[in-house]
């Protein structure tokens, strides 16, 4: 294949149209405006391509390329206060499950616990993949005018549709197969449930969330804030309540018809399949969006396998009624690890644009592991938004912790030696993350896959498998050393 003479060619024609745009603290970074489709970069090329080729048609009269984007101007503690506000969301996600818990459809189909994580995963394999996308796409000008923002808004909006769709129905898929797996015992009725549950419940969060994004990005960029720090934690925090919330309501809804109305979960689920071609035809004849869907499912569906072990080890542990205090907190650890990550993967890869095209850039993209040294204590702007967030752990989980015992949620004290086991494990979930997410992101760039597509979902996935591993550990380990209270709270 002949990518490289194509783009150089491509660059010519089109002109050298430059601006400024961020890299980082007061550090400006001259960048070229036109993209092309590389090979191995179908996702994000194929949607600010489009924006590129609308500002060529658009403007006629003169070769000038558009006005410079203007620079936004961060310090650490703008960075901390935009990416901690948003969080507060995972708190509400944990009170909500600490509720549910008990409810009838996850007590006799525990099989649910396992689309947990799988279905609040799909934050980071749609909703924040979108939200890093679009942020990346407005740092760098290809969302301004009103027809580049309308293509950007129903492609993707069709896309995620379809993307959701699928992967609500893989979950259910894989929580039937990893609930039967242990058991050895199989009901049709409760995979029909699941199957319903997952589907209905991806559609609707994803429609939402979609929107929400979009708004998101749009009013943070209009107010001077950089989309990267807000768009993923709101992405993330909604996320998980809209997401959990749709899941209980749904699935505790279909289960009462179980009985009676056996035919309602069938229907449901035949409904939202039946939809799928709409969404697929509205995407495919979009350019922007038309070689995602063809070539980004990967990363979604494996990262859905990933956050589904993770819920094999939620369900497997809240089953448990001496460890149903984990219940509360999952959704907090969970989504704090995966909310700094994917600002930290999305602040990477924004950088990462404004030198170039993936794979253009071998100085900035090394393919071998970084030291942890680089990652956390050099002077690039990356590594200190590594240490921004790294700080943000405890005094963030602390409030969060504090705001659970407050509103007497969950069936734990909050003694010192749960805090330390608990901040031990959250501790080293996010460190394991951004070190992963320092190599990931830069060597997806140097193979020429774009980080913004790639690279969000694995990270978030193995965020809730890290998190709910290390969780259900501690609390084994409280358990043996005797601190054992899990009535708090009943």
């Amino acid at each position: 294949m002949s990518a490289k003479p194509e783009q150089k060619e491509t660059h010519q024609a089109n002109g050298a149209g430059l601006f400024l745009a961020p890299a980082g603290a007061g550090v400006e970074v001259v960048v070229l405006e036109s993209r092309a489709n590389a090979k191995g970069v179908r996702e994000e090329d194929a949607l600010l391509e489009n924006g590129s080729q609308s500002n060529e048609s658009d403007d006629t009269s003169t070769d000038r390329g558009p006005e410079p984007a203007s620079p936004l101007k961060e310090t650490s503690f703008s960075i901390g206060l935009q990416v901690l506000f948003p969080k507060f969301g995972t708190v509400a996600a944990g009170m909500v499950l600490d509720i549910v818990q008990h409810w009838d459809v996850f007590k006799y189909v525990t099989e649910v616990f396992i689309l947990v994580p799988a279905l609040l995963g799909l934050k980071g394999n749609l909703e924040m993949t979108l939200a890093s996308r679009l942020s990346t796409a407005a740092n760098i000008g290809q969302m301004d005018t009103p027809k580049e923002l309308w293509k950007m808004i129903t492609g993707n909006m069709a896309l995620i549709q379809v993307q959701a769709t699928v992967v609500g129905f893989l979950a259910s898929i894989a929580a039937v197969v990893f609930g039967w797996i242990p058991d050895g015992h199989f009901s049709i009725d409760h995979a029909v449930l699941l199957c319903a549950s997952s589907v209905a419940t991806a559609f609707i969060a994803s429609l939402v969330l979609g929107m929400i994004m979009i708004g998101v990005i749009i009013g943070s960029r209009k107010m001077g804030i950089n989309p990267d720090n807000v768009a993923t934690p709101i992405a993330a925090s909604l996320g998980d309540l809209i997401t959990l919330a749709l899941l209980s309501g749904i699935s505790w809804g279909l289960y009462k018809e179980l009985e009676s109305k056996a035919y309602v979960n069938p229907l449901v689920c035949a409904f939202f399949i039946a939809l799928l071609p709409i969404w697929i035809i509205i995407a495919k004849k979009n350019a922007a969006t038309r070689e995602v869907l063809y070539s980004g499912w990967e990363p979604v569906i494996i990262a859905m396998a990933i956050s589904s072990v993770g819920g094999l080890i939620l369900d497997r542990t809240v089953s448990d009624p001496n460890f149903a205090g984990m219940a509360v907190f999952t959704p907090v650890i969970n989504g704090v690890g995966g909310n700094l990550v994917a600002v930290q993967a999305s602040r990477i890869s924004t950088y990462l644009h404004m030198s170039g095209m993936p794979g253009e850039s071998p100085d900035t993209a090394p393919r071998k592991c970084p030291s942890p040294c680089s990652t956390f204590f050099s002077s690039d702007v990356n590594s200190r938004s590594a240490r921004v967030l790294f700080l943000l752990v405890v005094p963030g989980h602390l409030v969060f912790l504090y705001t659970i015992s407050s509103m007497q949620g969950g069936h734990t004290t909050l003694t010192l030696i749960f805090i330390v086991f608990y901040m031990t494990a959250a501790l080293l979930q996010v460190l394991i993350l951004l070190y992963i997410a320092d190599w990931m992101v830069h060597w997806m760039w140097g193979r020429d896959l774009d980080p913004d597509n790639f690279s969000i979902p694995y990270l978030t996935a193995l965020g809730d498998l890290i998190g709910t591993g290390l969780l259900a550990l501690s609390f084994h380990v409280l358990w043996l050393i005797g601190d054992r209270d899990s009535d708090v709270g009943d």
